[in-house]
């Protein structure tokens, strides 16, 4: 199995963050851009990191999350996973990682714009109870798609708690399924 580290990022990443971002994204925040995300008390900015199989292999970043915290509002600005390793469990890990500090910081709802035809995405968002509330018109530059635009109230809440870790017990188990060994997450063990 191979170690694949949940790790908060940090300027070291920034290279890594880049080359995710353009394969995912098409460049849509620079380098300068998550660089002010590392710095600010307000953002969350985590990702998913391949150790190799002894853990001492050269560290690659396979997924990147970024939430941040404005008043009792957590907005998931990004969740990216490399192409090469999708649907093994790794962004419902991360959006249930970033869900879970946006409870510890008391955050009550959760909101979040994806791009309408991202069905993939949108069928991972409503596992954590996101529904469409709106759609954003042209909002995506690059084609001018529209977004679909999310929203999860209840973080506080009991049955969102019970929720979450389910999700993240699915999340990690099919991580482990597709051959990885998780550290540093709610179910890693």
């Amino acid at each position: 199995m191979r170690c694949l580290q949940l790790t908060p990022l940090t300027s070291n990443f920034l290279p890594e963050i880049v080359r995710l971002d353009r394969q995912c994204f098409g460049g849509l925040w620079s380098s300068e851009a998550y660089a002010r995300e590392i710095d600010s008390p307000n953002s969350f900015l985590v990702g998913l990191v391949d150790c190799g199989i002894d853990g001492a292999s050269p560290e690659t970043l396979l997924a990147m999350g970024c939430l941040w915290a404005i008043c009792e509002e957590a907005h998931v600005t990004i969740l990216a996973v490399d192409s090469q390793h999708r649907r093994q469990g790794m962004g419902q890990a991360l959006l249930g990682e970033m869900l879970q500090w946006a409870r510890q910081r008391g955050q009550e709802w959760a909101t979040l714009e994806v791009r309408i035809s991202n069905t993939a995405a949108i069928q991972a968002y409503e596992v954590f109870g996101f529904h469409p509330v709106g759609q954003r018109r042209r909002y995506y530059a690059d084609t001018g798609e529209d977004a679909l635009i999310l929203w999860r109230n209840g973080l506080q809440e009991l049955d969102f708690a019970c929720s979450l870790d389910r999700a993240l017990h699915r999340a990690t188990s099919r991580l482990r399924y597709c051959g990885w060994s998780p550290h540093g997450l709610s179910h890693d063990g």
